[in-house]
C-alpha cells in the first residue's frame, strides 16, 4: 500500500508539470544529503561507540522513520565491515507527523541522525586499519512527488584508544538527545468497539506536551485517526482508533512528550478505563474559553459598529416584543451557523490533509476582495448614501425582511470577527483539533453563541432594552459617525491585500471599491425618487468581484522584517539556536490579525524591549502566517493552538515558555531579567 501510494504521487507529478517532474529525478544532487560520521576516529578494542548518518533534507522535502506510517519507506543500510568488527540495528529520532491526501507520514522535516551502535572485538590489535563501508537507500518526498536516493558511504578508522574530541561529543550528545529513552515500566492496552486505549505510566509531575502515539508495531493503531489524551494521577491515558485485523499482542511504540523528546515503550494486553470524565472536563473548559473569546470579539472595529447600531434600534421596535426577538434570534443564528460552517470546513480540510488553521479564510486574497467590497458597502450605507435591509437606519425591525437582514448581518459578524485568536479563545480552537468531531463543533457553536450573547441578551431581556437611550433625530447622526471604522476596516482590508498580493492588489481593491461606490451612489439616487434598482446594483456587484478575482497578481515577493533583526520562522533554525543556549523570542502573527499587530505597536516593536532583548543576546524569530504556511501551521497545531498570535520563551535549556497573548514591554522585558 505504501508503494503503491509513492508511485501514485510521483505519477500525479509527471502528467500534471511534465519536465518539472524529470527534472525531479534527473537532478545529480540528493534531495537529502547523507554523510557517515564516527564518534571516534580510534575506537578501542572490547568497547563500544556510536556511529551516524548526518541527514540534511533540502526545504521542502522529508526523510522517513522506520515505521514511515501510511505512506513512504524507511532506511535500509547493507554493511561492509571488517573483521572483528560489528554494527548494530539502527537507532531513530523522534519522528514527526505530516498528514498529506488523509495519509499519516511519520517524517523528519529538518536535519536529523540516525545513530547505530559500532562495537570492535576485544582481540582486534591497535593501530589496526577499520574500513566501514555501507551502502543506504532511503526515500525523499514532498508533498507531491517522491524519489528513491542511495549513498556508498565510507569511513577509515583505526583501533586506537576511543579518543572523543569535544566538538564531536557535543555532536552526538545533540543527536543523542532526540532519540527515545526507554520508558522503564510496562504499559497496557485494551481494544473494544474498535478503540485502541493505551495506559502509560507516566509521573503527575512529569511535563508532557504535544503527545502523540508512534506505533512500531505495524497494524496496531489506524496511523491517521486523532488521539485523545488524558492525565489521571501517575498514567497517561491515550484513546484512538485501533488498526483493522489487528490480532493483539505485545506493542512496541514510541510515545511524543514534547518538542523532539519521546519514550520507547512496550505494552501487554490488559485493562484500561476509558477516559470519559477527562474528555468532558477538557471540552467544559474549552467551551469556557470559546464563550468568553466569543464576548471579547464584539468589541473589534469591525463587528462595534453594527452591534451599536442594531442595539439601538431595538428602542424604535416599541412594544413589539415578538419582533424583536425574531430578529434577534435571526441575528444569533446567523452568527452560530456561520462558526459551525467555518469550524466543519476547517475540520473537513485537515482530515482531507490540508495545513489550516483558524481564520483560515483570511488567507485567501479572493476572501479579502469580497470582505472588502462588503465592507465599503456597509460603511457607505452607514454614512446615508444608500438604504439597505438590515443595516440602514429607517426599515422597521418586524417582518421577514428585517430577520433576513437580521441573519445576513450575523453571518458577516461571525465571518469578519473570527480570525483572531483573542484571549481565551486560543487554547479552545487547538483543543477543537483534537477533541472528536462533536465536541469540537461544540466548541464552534460556543464561540458563535459568545458573539451573539450581548445583542440576544439585548432583545429577550426589556429591562437591559429600556436602559438605551429614546430614538430621535440623533440616531442618525451616530450611524454617520459609527460609518467612521468601517471605512477604516475598509483601509485596512485594501493594505492586507497589498501585504498578499503587492501594491497592484491595493489598486485592483480601491479600484473596485471606488466603482462599487459609485454604483451604489447610483442606487442612492433612485431610492430618492421612490425607485428601485437592487437588483441592477446586485448583478454589478457580482461582476466587480469577478473582475477582481481575475485581475488579482500572483503572490507578492517576502518581505524582510520590519526591524532587519527579526529571524524567519524556520524549525530547523530554531533547534540549532537552542542547541546553541541562546535565549529566543518566538512569535506567531498575521496582517489581519487585529491582536498581534496592538502587541507589537504596544510591546514588541518597542525601544526598551529591542534594548533588553539586545542586552540579553536574545534572538527574536518570526512566524507570518498571513498567507498559508503549512510548516507554521503544524508547529501551531503541535503547541496546542489552531491560529495566531502565539508568543513562546525559550530560556537557555528549558522548555518553551508560553506566554499571554496580551502582552506589555514589562512582560517582555521581565523574561531578559
Amino acid at each position: 500500500m505504501r508503494i503503491f501510494h509513492i508511485l501514485l504521487m510521483t505519477l500525479a507529478l509527471v502528467t500534471a508539470s511534465g519536465a518539472g517532474a524529470q527534472g525531479a529525478f534527473a537532478a545529480r544532487d540528493p534531495h537529502i544529503s547523507a554523510a557517515l560520521v564516527a564518534e571516534t576516529s580510534a575506537p578501542a578494542p572490547g568497547r563500544t561507540s556510536s556511529i551516524a548518518f548526518s541527514m540534511k533534507p533540502d526545504a521542502g522535502w522529508h526523510g522517513y522513520w522506520e515505521n514511515p506510517g501510511d505512506a513512504g519507506v524507511g532506511m535500509t543500510v547493507e554493511w561492509t565491515l571488517p573483521k572483528g568488527v560489528t554494527i548494530g540495528a539502527l537507532r531513530h529520532p523522534v519522528p514527526e507527523t505530516l498528514l498529506i491526501s488523509g495519509l499519516m507520514n511519520h517524517v523528519y522535516e529538518g536535519p536529523y541522525a540516525v545513530l547505530a551502535p559500532m562495537t570492535v572485538a576485544a582481540d582486534v590489535r591497535p593501530g589496526t586499519l577499520l574500513p566501514i563501508r555501507g551502502k543506504a537507500e532511503w526515500l525523499a518526498c514532498t508533498d507531491k512527488v517522491c524519489v528513491p536516493e542511495s549513498a556508498e558511504l565510507a569511513l577509515n578508522l583505526r583501533a586506537g584508544d576511543g579518543a572523543v574530541s569535544p566538538a564531536t561529543a557535543a555532536r552526538f550528545d545533540q543527536w543523542r538527545a532526540r532519540m527515545p529513552r526507554p520508558l522503564g515500566n510496562e504499559a497496557h492496552y485494551a481494544i473494544s468497539d474498535g478503540r485502541f486505549r493505551l495506559s502509560v505510566p507516566f509521573p503527575a509531575e512529569a511535563m508532557a506536551s504535544d503527545v502523540h502515539l508512534f506505533a512500531l508495531t505495524e497494524g496496531a493503531v489506524r496511523y491517521a485517526a486523532p488521539q485523545s489524551l488524558t492525565r489521571e494521577g501517575d498514567r497517561l491515558l491515550l484513546e484512538t482508533e485501533a488498526g483493522e485485523g489487528f490480532q493483539g499482542g505485545t506493542v512496541n511504540a514510541i510515545l511524543r512528550t514534547g518538542d523532539h523528546v519521546g519514550f520507547l515503550l512496550t505494552a501487554r494486553p490488559g485493562d484500561v478505563a476509558a477516559a470519559k470524565s477527562g474528555l468532558l472536563r477538557t471540552t467544559l473548559i474549552a467551551l469556557a474559553g470559546a464563550l468568553l473569546g466569543g464576548l471579547l470579539l464584539n468589541i473589534m472595529p469591525c463587528v462595534f459598529p453594527i452591534l451599536a447600531l442594531k442595539a439601538l434600534k431595538l428602542a424604535r421596535a416599541g412594544g413589539d416584543e415578538g419582533a424583536v426577538r425574531r430578529e434577534a434570534f435571526a441575528y444569533g443564528a446567523g452568527v452560530v451557523l456561520t462558526c459551525l460552517i467555518l469550524g466543519g470546513t476547517l475540520l473537513a480540510l485537515r482530515a482531507a490533509g490540508s495545513a489550516v488553521g483558524w481564520a483560515f479564510q483570511l488567507q485567501d486574497p479572493r476572501v479579502i476582495l469580497l470582505l472588502l467590497l462588503l465592507v465599503t458597502a456597509i460603511a457607505l450605507n452607514l454614512a446615508g448614501l444608500f438604504q439597505l435591509g438590515g443595516f440602514g437606519g429607517g426599515e422597521r425591525l418586524a417582518g421577514r425582511a428585517g430577520a433576513t437582514g437580521a441573519f445576513w448581518t450575523g453571518a458577516l459578524v461571525a465571518f469578519v470577527a473570527t480570525p483572531c485568536t483573542g484571549p481565551f479563545m486560543g487554547a479552545a480552537m487547538g483543543a477543537a483539533l483534537i477533541l472528536p468531531v462533536p465536541a469540537a463543533l461544540a466548541l464552534f457553536a460556543g464561540l458563535g453563541i459568545g458573539l451573539a450573547a450581548p445583542f440576544v441578551a439585548l432583545a429577550w431581556v426589556p429591562s437591559l432594552r429600556r436602559r438605551l437611550p429614546q430614538p430621535g433625530g440623533w440616531m442618525e447622526t451616530l450611524q454617520k459617525i459609527l460609518s467612521v471604522p468601517m471605512f477604516i476596516t475598509a483601509l485596512g482590508l485594501a493594505w492586507l491585500l497589498g501585504q498578499q498580493r503587492g501594491v497592484a492588489a491595493i489598486t485592483v481593491g480601491i479600484g473596485l471599491s471606488l466603482a462599487l461606490g459609485l454604483v451604489l451612489w447610483w442606487l442612492g439616487v433612485r431610492q430618492q425618487r421612490g425607485r428601485r434598482g437592487g437588483l441592477i446594483v446586485a448583478l454589478g456587484a457580482a461582476l466587480l468581484l469577478g473582475a477582481g478575482v481575475v485581475l488579482l497578481p500572483g503572490r507578492a515577493p517576502a518581505t524582510a522584517v520590519a526591524d532587519g533583526t527579526a529571524i524567519p520562522f524556520d524549525e530547523a533554525r530554531l533547534a540549532s539556536l537552542r542547541a546553541q543556549g541562546k535565549p529566543i523570542f518566538l512569535y506567531f502573527t498575521a496582517d489581519w490579525c487585529l491582536t498581534c499587530k496592538v502587541n507589537e505597536a504596544a510591546a514588541i516593536d518597542r525601544t526598551e524591549t529591542r534594548a533588553a532583548f539586545a542586552k540579553g543576546g536574545v534572538a527574536v524569530m518570526v512566524g507570518d502566517w498571513t498567507n498559508a504556511d503549512p510548516a507554521i501551521t503544524r508547529f501551531l497545531e503541535a503547541k496546542g493552538r489552531s491560529g495566531v498570535p502565539l508568543y513562546l520563551w525559550y530560556a537557555p535549556g528549558k522548555d518553551a515558555l508560553v506566554l499571554p497573548q496580551l502582552l506589555t514591554p514589562a512582560t517582555l522585558t521581565g523574561l531578559v531579567r
